[in-house]
């Protein structure tokens, strides 16, 4: 560019003096026999001098055209002086191998965005993954979370097992799968457990163990388009809040949850069209490796910020045993929610209603009974990575002492429950600290069936703190 402006410069110059020479200087150029067409310097002397005749149209044709030449050259020399101005102008490169010419600087690579598996309700969010070449499977992508608890209570109910304060480990897992293509996968491997709000807490290792084992969530899943058929060990459709404690706004589970199975075994199958998503499973139910369940799901979303979700789910056999994770009363009834979800910039809240029912099996479990709830949950994220999250909500069963219907609940047949839990969080970066304060009230409670030494106690409070890593 300063090359350019040089010649325009020198361009200039030249014209100036050329109208500052002499008139006597070009009446003797004319008189020694130049013809006025002769050259461009003479053609521009002829012009400027106030005695020279008039240039013809043909004169300034080719005075034009010469103009036009010379343009021509001068663009050239500017094009094939810019690459040499390009490099010059460039940064210095660091230091190559000797004799290598320096390397150019390598495009910032966009880093891979978080995956929507496993799912969260937040405040916490999945780090963004590992990705790991597999060859003819593309690109499989890992993440993970270690993180530990403190949980403490007053009214620890010892006839359970139960005790006034645990420290353990809540999550040491890690998560594969492949997210792209027709065929894709999910595998989680690890240690876990499931706090309670209201029920007795059981150590990580028995609670893994004697559960879903190691391996607790792992499914295939292929796919076409908006559809697709997922096989395997596969989280619930069932309730609000989801298995683990990193997935929830609260390090506790509540009083609704305990009652939705969490992990069932079996076959899926999912629909997107437009604003409804649509899914539908057979399966085992609380894990009891029958499969004889059902459980459907139907959500609209209203618009970006509301979605309305209808789940339910069903035995249709009778089951009679009880294990770790398969609880007889549970595997063997119909549980129906009707949701609702709002979201909007730092605000979440997600009311929801919950009706389940046990019929009678005097064969293998007696009387029945059937249990209202309703729960309302909320999550507000500040600035600087805190948030604050909380859940009320209240679950009553049918019955009495009397006429003895099944235990649903825990606390005896009619009665009922309300809890509240509070829980801050602070994240940054792949790191996070959150802690739960929750409140459970009984009502109706059947005396030995509630809180403290001998089950007599109606409240019980629990403090929990929760720290770890999401990589």
């Amino acid at each position: 560019m300063k090359k350019t402006y040089g010649v325009f410069a020198g361009m200039l110059a030249m014209g100036l003096a050329v109208l500052g020479a002499p008139v006597s200087r070009a009446q003797s150029r004319m008189a020694a026999g130049e013809s006025s067409g002769g050259s461009e310097a003479s053609a521009t002397s002829a012009v400027t001098s106030p005695a020279a005749p008039a240039a013809s149209p043909e004169d300034l044709q080719k005075r034009i055209d010469a103009l036009k030449a010379e343009l021509a050259d001068l663009n050239s020399e500017l094009a094939t002086a810019a690459p040499a101005t390009t490099e010059a102008a460039a940064p210095p490169q660091g230091p190559g191998p000797a004799g290598a010419p320096p390397a150019a600087a390598a495009p910032a690579a966009t880093p891979p965005a978080p995956l929507p598996t496993p799912s969260m309700s937040g405040p916490l969010a999945t780090a963004a993954p590992y990705e790991i070449p597999a060859g003819p499977f593309g690109k499989i992508e890992v993440t993970g979370i270690l993180s530990g608890m403190g949980l403490f209570g007053n009214n620890p109910q010892t006839f359970l097992g139960d005790g006034e304060g645990h420290v353990d480990v809540s999550n040491a897992s890690i998560f594969i799968q492949k997210t792209s293509g027709w065929f894709q996968f999910f595998l989680q491997g690890g240690a876990y457990n499931f706090p309670v709000v209201g029920v007795p807490f059981a150590k990580t290792g028995p609670t893994t163990t004697n559960t879903f084992g190691p391996f607790p969530v792992g499914y295939a899943k292929l796919v076409k388009g908006g559809f697709n058929v997922e096989i395997g060990a596969l989280p619930t459709l069932i309730g609000d809040e989801y298995v683990f404690t990193f997935q929830n706004m609260n390090i506790q589970r509540g009083l609704l949850w305990n009652q939705e199975p969490v992990i069932s075994r079996g076959i899926q199958l999912n629909e997107a069209y437009k604003k409804l998503t649509l899914s539908f499973s057979w399966n085992d139910g609380l894990y009891s490796d029958r499969y004889t369940s059902l459980s459907g799901l139907l959500a609209y979303a209203i618009n970006g910020s509301n979605t309305l979700t209808f789940a339910a789910g069903g035995n249709a056999g009778a089951y009679g045993k009880n294990s770790g994770a398969t609880f007889v009363f549970q595997n063997n009834q119909q549980v129906y929610n009707l949701i609702y979800t709002f979201i909007k910039g730092p605000v979440t809240i997600s009311p929801y209603y919950q009706y389940t029912v046990v019929k009678s099996n005097n064969a293998i479990y007696g009387t029945g009974a059937h249990t209202n709830g309703g729960a309302l949950l909320a999550n507000y994220n500040f600035k600087h990575g805190f948030s604050l999250s909380g859940r009320g909500e209240y679950i009553k069963q049918s019955g009495s002492p009397v006429t003895g219907e099944a235990n649903l609940l825990g606390y005896g047949a009619g009665s009922g429950a309300f809890s509240f839990t509070a829980t801050p969080t602070w994240v940054k970066d792949a790191f996070f600290i959150r802690g739960d304060i929750a409140f459970v009230h009984t009502t109706n409670l059947v005396p030995g069936d509630g809180f403290g030494t001998q089950g007599n106690n109606a409240n019980q409070v629990k403090g929990a703190i929760e720290a770890g890593f999401m990589f």
